[in-house]
């Protein structure tokens, strides 16, 4: 294995992790207000269109990813107004807005099929940037150093602000975060939002960043990888950040089995493998019986306040 095959693997692994590890972060932050949103697909898809839409008038990709935020934080508010007003169930909620996401996103983008956008310019000098080595640290996308920015930004706020420990209270007892004076409904909204907004991001990274061109379902299940990842990371962000690289590595194995020689095995196994290692991640959490201990104790629970 080349030193060039191995620098090639690398950035290609953090390129595949970075949609997942946004998205993922959206979601915890939304799990941890004691709401279960399972529309990360649709919502990555509606970030997805949105931001290659803007990008392709606007011809700035800053502005693309702007629209993105907003078009993925807009797709959640449907999923809001239906669990926060008219208490329907959140996982028949969440997967009609996945289904939603997914046509909608379809049906917008029919007009930019085949249209190519302008993709972002280093952050860092061209002579950091191309560099065969240094590329490993300043080779990348912007959200790809947004990603990661955002990992340890959402540990400080969860743990050392104000809101966060709002937040957290909401997720863990809304009845008393109720009494004592919180608007449940209104942090809920905010974490749902936020949640939105990252998984619009995070669906923007595929069209305008891995492949500048627009496709239908082009996140292709990554959405419900980002979902699993929040359980397999037991609601922790450092966890998280490992679990999304540990799925980053499994889908540049399809990338990558054939050009190392794995050719034994069919592409369609390597393409599968990440979903199947989810279930596995899953099963064997599950089955540890403690899986519940860590997820915030109103999870999925509607807010009922007492009159």
């Amino acid at each position: 294995m080349s030193p060039e095959f191995l620098i090639a693997a690398i950035v290609t692994i953090v390129g595949l992790t970075t949609p997942i590890l946004l998205a993922g972060l959206g979601e915890l932050i939304t799990e941890k207000s004691g709401v279960l949103n399972l529309g990360v697909e649709g919502m990555m898809l509606m970030g997805a269109v949105s931001g290659f839409a803007i990008t392709a008038f606007t011809f700035n990709p800053w502005l693309g990813v702007l629209g993105a935020a907003a078009g993925g934080a807009l797709s959640s508010m449907l999923f809001a107004v239906l669990v926060l007003q008219l208490n329907s169930n959140q996982v028949a909620t969440g997967l009609a807005l996945s289904i939603f996401g997914t046509g909608l996103s379809s049906l917008i983008g029919q007009s930019f099929t085949g249209r190519i956008v302008p993709q972002f310019g280093s952050i860092f000098p061209d002579v950091l940037a191309k560099d065969p080595i240094l590329k490993l640290v300043f080779g990348y996308s912007p959200l790809v150093y947004f990603a990661l920015i955002m990992v340890p930004l959402t540990a400080w706020f969860l743990k050392s602000t104000r809101a966060g420990l709002i937040l957290r209270a909401v997720g863990e007892n809304d009845h008393s975060a109720h009494s004592i004076g919180y608007s449940v409904i209104g942090v809920r909204y905010a974490a749902i939002a936020f949640g939105g907004a990252m998984a619009g991001i995070g669906g923007a990274y595929f069209s305008m960043v891995i492949t500048p061109m627009w496709a239908e379902k082009m996140t292709a299940g990554r959405g419900w990888i980002a979902l699993a990842l929040v359980v397999f990371a037991g609601w922790r962000t450092g966890r998280l950040l490992l679990g999304a690289y540990f799925f980053g590595i499994l889908m540049a194995l399809e990338l990558y089995a054939k050009a190392a020689g794995f050719s034994f095995m069919p592409s369609q196994f390597w393409a599968a493998m990440p979903f199947v290692m989810t279930i596995v991640a899953l099963t064997i959490i599950s089955s540890r019986g403690n899986v519940g201990a860590s997820a915030p104790a109103c999870l999925g629970k509607p807010f009922l306040p007492s009159t």
